[in-house]
């Protein structure tokens, strides 16, 4: 069996690596890694590769930014090509970046089985163009590996046959588990004691000027009672200087490797965030997490996990902030599967069911 898995981001990396993990010790599977290049992160080093255990890119597509329409279509043409001289049997993808329904849109052409790695998962809003990839790309493929019970049940209201679905955890749990040994054995210099974590990325939040002086202004008030740490996401920090934002009250950190970040999660006291994979990651530390969204696809994480879903309310963050200082934090608990062997449930999954080659 040979295996294309297609990344376009540094989170598909993270979701890809126990499932190449896991299927390079099966007999008789050939595997290749393809980076369309959708997002260049400085902080995918060898070291990154190393510590995940997987691979370099066999392939890169070098695509880089554009507007949804552009990158969609370039990642179609270059992958085409590839698909073609590859002659993959299967091809697996992951999350709901444009790489993932760009593969998924020239696979159904050439009949090609695809894998959707993180499937079933729904925001309900589809404002967000990540919504419109995960719909998309879970009516053309044809195994469905879904992280938690929610995501089965969206399906098969979306009409999806039970036989494409199967639950097999979550992936990024995974990955976490593996480093989460070297992340406890780093403390970063000049980080406080007690600190709130910030993660602040989305368009809807950081693109519009009073929307972000409001996300601002309301982490400097949490900073008169925590201090506040934010690793800037190159669009924020763009944001920030285009629009002459007071940012003095808040620690700001470049970028940071992912093992820095999670290092800095396990230590935290409370996470501020409007990131996805925080969500879950947060969910299985037992670190409380206030999500600056009015809605979530990882909605296991609120019913389940430690997630509270604040919007950009600064009322409703500062009444959730003086909660987990008072020590009333909500707790939670793991959802089944994310045991750290979602991986390896796919690779039987795919070993089982996808015909052997012919020689």
């Amino acid at each position: 069996m040979k295996v294309l898995h297609v990344v376009g981001a540094r989170p598909n990396f993270m979701k890809a690596a126990p499932v190449l993990s896991a299927l390079a010790g099966r007999r008789g599977v050939e595997q290749r890694l393809i980076h369309t290049g959708q997002h260049y992160d400085v902080n995918m080093s060898d070291v990154f590769f190393r510590q995940l255990g997987m691979p370099v890119p066999d392939i890169n597509l070098g695509v880089g930014s554009g507007g949804h329409g552009a990158q969609t279509g370039e990642i179609m043409i270059r992958f085409e090509a590839v698909v073609k001289e590859q002659k993959p049997d299967l091809v697996l993808v992951y999350g709901d970046v444009n790489s993932t329904v760009a593969a998924v849109l020239v696979c159904s052409k050439l009949e090609i089985l695809v894998g959707h790695v993180e499937a079933g998962l729904r925001s309900f809003d589809r404002t967000m163009p990540e919504e419109i990839n995960r719909l998309v790309t879970d009516q053309i493929a044809d195994f469905l590996f879904t992280p938690s019970e929610d995501g089965d049940d969206n399906l098969r209201k979306e009409g999806i046959s039970p036989e494409k679905i199967f639950r097999v955890g979550n992936v990024m749990i995974d990955s976490l588990v593996k480093l989460l040994p070297a992340a406890e054995g780093i403390k970063l210099p000049g980080i406080p004691e007690r600190y709130a974590l910030v993660t602040l990325h989305r368009p809807a939040n950081v693109d519009d000027r009073s929307t972000l002086k409001g996300i601002l202004d309301s982490l400097s008030d949490v900073s008169r009672k925590l201090a506040v740490v934010l690793p800037v996401h190159p669009r924020t920090r763009q944001r920030i200087g285009d629009f002459g934002m007071n940012t003095e009250q808040i620690h700001l950190l470049d970028p940071l490797p992912y093992i820095d970040f999670l290092s800095l999660q396990t230590r935290a006291t409370v996470v501020i965030t409007d990131s996805g994979g925080v969500q879950e990651e947060t969910t299985y530390l037992g670190i409380p997490c206030l999500t600056m969204r009015e809605n979530t696809e990882r909605p296991i994480t609120v019913s389940m996990g430690t997630n509270i879903l604040i919007g950009r309310d600064p009322g409703k963050l500062a009444r959730e902030l003086s909660r987990v200082l008072d020590g009333g934090a909500k707790k939670g608990t793991v959802p089944p599967l994310w045991d750290g062997h979602a991986g390896a449930r796919i690779a039987d999954v795919l070993i089982s069911h996808v015909p052997p080659r012919l020689s």
